[in-house]
């Protein structure tokens, strides 16, 4: 009989391109948000015993209970709205202790468990793709009223990544763009003022230097004073005077930029490169329909991730909350990567080389 232990599932190369990022976050979070730390490696060690934990537990047992991850998806998203801690005017998060978990972060891979299951259980029909965005609907619409507009973002993206690896005809493709289009000004509407602004503000940050358009002009100048080998771990101007908001989060690029240069941005999209790379491996090499459907999600949404993050540090795209994979600081995001990860590890036929 083939193991299929822990040892099997672990990628080489995707472990290496893991280490590179996290090795990144602890040294620039401990320059630059110092008080994150000792509580912030809790969240590192318990994001990897989740990892090894769920390597070792087969995609396809786990989809046996998909329809028991999406309700209990929902009760946990229900939570913060009973007994969630209020912060900065959002209420995402429930206090655990000394610990804080934004649960929509934590539900992101176990709704995609579902869905991904959901759109290749059946032949795929019109009915079965309204039916999924029915189903989309309550934890998206949940997760908006928190609010929180990135993850509800990374909760659709994900899903359109399982739905691309469907046997979707073609022309359900205009219906779907069409519903799409029509939620447009339901999304606007539910979007909190802050975000609106941003958006306004994208094409012409100099507008509103000092509002809106403020932390688009920060990140900018962060990432160009770099130069190649950055300032120097604690000389960042830009990060160390805190004239860069959310310099631990939102815009952990712009501060890597700074302080280690164009060297350390290079390392960190090398991190990336080695992740996208064995992902893409365990696409082509799939156990069945819905572990390629779930992988699919999760390439998409680390695609975005990386994506978008680094664009709006570069003042190329709009600012979103959007964090960047195991390096922004976020116990919940750190753990429920973690947690995808794993379990699109567990989606390969084969061991890994």
């Amino acid at each position: 009989m083939e193991n299929r232990g822990l040892f099997s599932r672990l990628d080489v190369p995707f472990i290496v391109g893991c280490s590179i990022l996290i090795a990144l976050s602890i040294v620039v979070l401990r320059s630059i948000a110092p008080s994150l730390f000792p509580l912030y490696f809790f969240y590192m060690i318990l994001a990897v015993l989740i990892f090894l934990v769920f390597t070792v537990i087969d995609f396809e047992i786990l989809s046996l209970f998909s329809k028991h991850l999406y309700i209990f998806s929902l009760l946990l998203l229900l939570l913060p709205l009973a007994i969630g801690q209020v912060t900065r005017g959002a209420i995402r998060w429930i206090p655990i202790g000394p610990l804080t978990i934004q649960p929509a972060e934590i539900v992101r891979p176990l709704l995609l468990i579902f869905f991904a299951n959901f759109l290749t259980q059946k032949a795929f029909t019109g009915g079965r793709l309204l039916s999924s965005l029915v189903l989309l609907a309550p934890p998206v619409l949940l997760i908006l009223i928190q609010p929180s507009l990135g993850v509800a973002t990374l909760t659709v993206v994900g899903f359109l990544g399982a739905l691309l690896a469907t046997q979707m005809k073609k022309r359900y493709f205009i219906p779907a763009f069409g519903i799409f289009l029509v939620l447009i000004p339901l999304i606007w509407t539910v979007m909190a003022p802050y975000q609106k602004a941003r958006i306004l503000t994208f094409l012409d940050p100099g507008k509103d230097p000092q509002g809106a358009g403020y932390n688009s002009i920060q990140s900018m100048i962060t990432v160009g004073a770099g130069k190649f080998f950055g300032r120097g771990l604690g000389k960042g101007v830009q990060t160390q005077l805190s004239f860069l908001p959310e310099r631990h989060t939102d815009f952990i690029f712009a501060s890597i930029a700074e302080e280690l240069g164009f060297f350390g941005s290079f390392v960190l999209l090398m991190g990336l490169f080695f992740i996208f790379w064995r992902l893409s491996g365990v696409l082509t090499d799939t156990k069945s329909p819905a572990a390629r459907a779930f992988v699919s999600g999760i390439f998409l949404t680390l695609f975005l991730q990386t994506f978008v993050h680094i664009g709006m540090n570069m003042g190329l795209l709009p600012i979103t909350g959007i964090p960047l994979p195991l390096v922004s600081a976020g116990g919940s995001s750190l753990l429920g990567t973690s947690l995808g990860f794993a379990l699109a590890l567990t989606c390969r036929k084969q061991k890994f080389a």
